[in-house]
């Protein structure tokens, strides 16, 4: 589904989020913390390059960071569609790397590679930040996939994750909905030809589990000082846990 909405999803949801997603990605990358970074469900890599700008600038306005230790951003997504969209755009930034560590992840770069996030290949410890941006929703398996971050992550490593969610005040959750069900997979269809994946959405949304459930699924995954914050309304949310 996702490989045949690769060419048109960033101009979708550019277009029906108004741009407010790029906002709701730097809320996020307040609370990235390098040099190792895995972005999960990468998608077409808007979060992995903004991740790797993010530790490029920590990296130069740090002394300590000045001594040439590499930064990595390593994106993985089941979608080979979607990863041929993300190499390009990493490129086009500057911020490909063909360079790899003894681990097998990119030296002072991003690289996208194909991966199931319920079974991920990486060594325990691995990663200083995990980042999910709109794709926890998409997991088979989420609290295999919140066990696997918390395998891959060092200790004190943060997991950070922003996910679509239901406005909490009656009003606006009810236009919000109207635009969700019918607006959005109208414009996304004619987008792309495919208004079954773009139906898909807002029922993904919309089943996926409240603030509270979720952040006691966390919280029985191992994760500690697990906080969320609701951003434009509550209609992205954003989690932050630590290991």
């Amino acid at each position: 589904m996702f490989d045949s909405i690769a060419q048109e999803y960033d101009a979708f949801n550019h277009i029906t989020s108004l741009g407010i997603d790029k906002l709701w990605r730097r809320r996020a990358l307040k609370y990235v913390k390098g040099p190792r970074v895995l972005d999960e469900a990468c998608g077409t890599g808007d979060f992995s390059i903004a991740a790797g700008e993010h530790l490029v600038r920590l990296r130069n306005a740090s002394e300590t960071g000045r001594d040439g230790t590499p930064w990595s951003v390593t994106g993985v997504d089941i979608s080979s569609g979607m990863l041929d969209v993300m190499t390009r755009k990493v490129s086009e930034a500057g911020l490909g790397t063909a360079s790899l560590d003894a681990d097998g992840l990119p030296r002072d770069g991003i690289r996208a590679e194909v991966g199931d996030c319920c079974s991920l290949r990486f060594a325990n410890d691995t990663f200083d930040t995990v980042t999910v941006a709109f794709g926890v929703r998409n997991f088979e398996d989420r609290e295999r996939a919140l066990r696997e971050v918390m395998r891959v992550l060092r200790p004190g490593g943060r997991f950070v994750m922003l996910e679509l969610g239901i406005p909490e005040n009656a009003v606006v959750r009810s236009v919000y909905k109207f635009y969700f069900t019918r607006i959005m997979p109208l414009v996304g269809g004619r987008m792309s030809g495919n208004k079954a994946a773009y139906r898909y959405l807002p029922a993904s949304v919309l089943s996926f589990p409240g603030k509270e459930r979720w952040m006691a699924a966390m919280r029985g995954a191992g994760f500690r000082k697990v906080t969320h914050r609701a951003l434009s309304l509550g209609i992205c949310r954003l989690y932050v846990g630590e290991k």
